[in-house]
């Protein structure tokens, strides 16, 4: 089988200010996105940023725009954004203002109507001051909602408890299609990124589950060979990781997927493009 790559452009926590590389318009995104298909990527994955100050944003119009600038140049690029943003609780600020219901997390997906979304399953610190809040009724009825408007959804697997929450949904019948399973390593209070873990997430995985994994940081390229080994399809790109080398930044999205492409050719492997990569996904 052919396989997969999904760039990831910019992520919601990498910092503009460790690369100046990093995309953060829609302009930018958007050209990102063209250059890392124009590479070998079959989907891009997509987060959006404020352009004047490079933070996160859930914006519609932000997500509308990127999307229509990638679709003017590329119709072919499978478009997958994120559903990640919404759900931070902060206790020592007393703050809940970043927990959302689950139609605004999932309003730009109504309004789009993109390929695939994410969907995260996990519940774990966010770096050392919030947590990571994703309730199974939440989760249950993003992904009604998903579903709904015909968005194949990749089901974000971050540790253990998370795909066994996954598959006890798929058990009470909420799937209608058979989901992407992405498993995530090397974010912090999650999953080790390392092939022990690749091993043991798959001994978890649903038989003939359609699976992709990544590593962040330093293990981006090791865990996508691991995984191209396997059997897996692999992502890659700046939300996960900065560098090409050591102390060496990558000047582009594009640079990093080119990496990926060199690396499954050495390994004797093909490439799929989007067609075939919607054949492999059913879409």
């Amino acid at each position: 089988m052919k396989t997969i790559i999904t760039c990831a452009i910019t992520g919601g926590k990498t910092s503009p200010s460790s690369t100046p590389y990093l995309p953060k318009s829609p302009e930018q995104i958007a050209q990102s996105s063209i250059e890392a298909a124009d590479a070998g990527a079959s989907i891009v994955h997509i987060h959006v940023r404020d352009p004047e100050t490079g933070r996160p944003s859930m914006d519609q119009d932000l997500y509308k725009k990127t999307v229509d600038l990638i679709r003017n140049k590329n119709e072919d690029v499978i478009i997958n954004l994120t559903t990640g943003p919404g759900a931070v609780y902060k206790p020592v600020s007393n703050n809940n203002s970043g927990m959302m219901d689950a139609y605004t997390r999932v309003k730009h997906i109504d309004l789009i109507r993109p390929n695939i979304c994410s969907l995260d399953f996990n519940t774990m610190m966010q770096d050392d001051d919030g947590v990571r809040i994703n309730t199974i009724p939440v989760v249950v009825e993003m992904l009604l909602k998903i579903q709904s408007y015909g968005t194949l959804p990749e089901f974000e697997i971050f540790d253990s408890g998370d795909l066994r929450i996954a598959k006890k949904i798929i058990a009470d019948g909420m799937t209608t299609r058979e989901p992407i399973w992405q498993i995530v390593t090397g974010v912090k209070y999650g999953w080790e990124s390392s092939f022990d873990t690749i091993d043991y997430a798959l001994k978890l995985l649903p038989e003939d589950a359609i699976w992709c994994a990544l590593g962040v940081g330093k293990m981006s390229l090791p865990i996508a060979e691991y995984v191209h080994q396997k059997g897996g399809h692999v992502r890659v790109g700046m939300e996960d990781n900065i560098y090409t080398e050591k102390n060496v930044l990558a000047r582009s999205n594009a640079e990093l997927v080119e990496q990926c492409v060199s690396m499954i050719n050495r390994n004797n492997g093909s490439i799929a493009n989007p067609v075939e990569a919607k054949t492999i996904l059913k879409i």
